[in-house]
């Protein structure tokens, strides 16, 4: 793991590209892997990453981010909704 990641930073230096640009994309990229590990759930991302969920919130903000579409299966519908689903089903 550490000569691949030493391969990668010799590589992204003779490429040129600025160390803040090499933060910002492994940023990106530790944290979109976390939360896809996660179904995109930012609380256990955060927990796994050993940071607040404030922060991770406001990383992914500042890093623009699309969590949606790093979410399983979409949102639940509204509570309402469910609601009106399982009296229907009661009253069969």
């Amino acid at each position: 793991m550490k000569d691949q990641l030493e391969a990668l930073i010799l590589q992204m230096y003779k490429s040129g590209i600025l160390y803040s640009e090499a933060v910002r994309e492994f940023k990106k990229r530790f944290i979109v892997t976390v939360l896809q590990e996660n179904n995109g759930n930012q609380c256990k991302a955060a927990r796994q990453l050993g940071m607040h969920r404030n922060t991770l919130s406001r990383t992914i903000a500042e890093l623009k981010l699309d969590v949606k579409a790093i979410r399983h299966g979409g949102r639940r519908p509204p509570r309402s909704v469910t609601l009106a689903a399982l009296e229907k089903k009661a009253t069969r």
